[in-house]
């Protein structure tokens, strides 16, 4: 019987097919900017391996286009300043981490798992998602799914980096964050969100041009901290259908 009255096995199954299309849509987007950090990284002085070794080790788009800008622009004397941009960025999937695992549920060795897959796009698809099984399936889906396509799309843009060009001029540098934006839009249908949503888009704009890269995303990250956590635009009896399912695995009482 299903946990949630609201759905049945039929709406269910719906929920899991509409999680993998997901999935798999955003790792497909995300994979082709693979290419761009693959020519940029080896045009920043990175040889072919330790380019495709940091999308292997590191998988977190924003910190590795952090490092190699900065090691770029200033060589290998600007290496510790391009690790503490890497690090400031990567900050941000420690908050993934502790909001997702609920979902991923108990078990070292699957939390240990799961813990390389944590990213933007993974974390979001899951989000959407309106029952626990489609959350979880979407997590893995986008997650593995990005992991694959973006090495793979490393080493070819590493490959290929001089016959390409300047991948910005093939729009490549958007694809993440077109993919992101049309997750995050769906979930834009209260005050609440909108509000965060402006907010933090308005104080990182603000704030890039004049502080390292990692600061302007921490700093505009703070401001749904604050607005959540005083519930500021929200209110009691706004529905959750949308934004909480009710079987997903917080509301059961997992840890």
């Amino acid at each position: 019987m299903s946990l949630d009255p609201h759905f049945d096995d039929e709406h269910h199954a719906g929920e899991a097919r509409r999680a993998v299309r997901e999935g798999l849509g955003v790792a497909l987007a995300t994979s082709a900017y693979g290419i761009s950090f693959g020519a940029l990284a080896v045009a920043s002085g990175l040889d072919v391996w330790q380019t495709c070794v940091m999308s292997l080790l590191m998988f977190t788009g924003g910190s590795q286009f952090a490092f190699v800008g900065v090691v770029g622009a200033g060589g290998l004397a600007a290496a510790p300043a391009a690790i503490a941009s890497a690090a400031l960025l990567g900050v941000r999937n420690v908050a993934y981490g502790m909001r997702m695992s609920p979902v991923i549920g108990p078990g070292f060795w699957r939390r240990a798992a799961a813990a390389q897959f944590t990213i933007d796009e993974s974390t979001a698809v899951s989000l959407a998602q309106k029952t626990r099984h489609a959350r979880t399936l979407g997590f893995w889906v986008t997650g593995i799914g990005i992991y694959i396509g973006w090495n793979l799309s490393t080493l070819a843009g590493a490959l290929l980096g001089d016959v390409l060009g300047d991948p910005r001029e093939y729009g490549l540098d958007a694809a993440a964050a077109a993919a992101f934006l049309a997750l995050l839009w769906p979930r834009l249908r209260r005050r609440q969100p909108i509000v965060v949503g402006v907010a933090a888009a308005v104080v990182a704009t603000i704030l890039t041009p004049v502080l390292m890269p990692g600061l302007p995303v921490i700093i505009a990250a703070s401001v749904a901290v604050v607005v959540g956590w005083l519930n500021w635009l929200g209110s009691d009896d706004e529905g959750t259908d949308w934004d909480e399912p009710r079987n997903v695995a917080e509301r059961e009482g997992m840890p």
